[in-house]
């Protein structure tokens, strides 16, 4: 199972803009979906941004629509998130996500790799 890590968060001013890195343990193009997730304090798990296998598909949640984008640097075997226009409802602890397969899942159990996390704070 490939292991992924993240980097990147940090504390950001509303309208602010933050990316964060994952790295994965090896070459993840055409063989896992990518993903990233966030957990808020005393809410769940839930996706945020995913990538198909082949960069040929992407998704994300209607609350970061337009604001946040996913993307893959194969050379590095590093899957970025870039987000802007941040708000404080974004304040979560990040994580990202790898499974083995093409499809892009929207629940937490569909993925077989996680990295500890990273946590995003908005300030107002």
């Amino acid at each position: 199972q490939v292991q992924v890590a993240e980097s990147g968060g940090g504390l950001v001013q509303a309208g602010g803009s933050l990316r964060l890195s994952c790295a994965a343990s090896e070459s993840t193009f055409a063989t896992y979906a990518r993903a990233w997730f966030r957990q808020a304090p005393g809410k769940e798990r839930e996706f945020v941004a995913g990538l198909e296998a082949t960069d040929s598909n992407t998704n994300y949640a209607d609350a970061v629509k337009g604001r946040f984008t996913i993307s893959r640097d194969n050379a590095r075997n590093t899957v970025f998130l870039r987000m802007s226009s941040l708000r404080p409802e974004d304040t979560a602890i990040y994580y990202c996500a790898a499974r083995r397969g093409y499809q892009i899942f929207h629940n937490v159990a569909a993925y077989g790799a996680w990295g500890p996390g990273t946590q995003v704070t908005v300030s107002s």
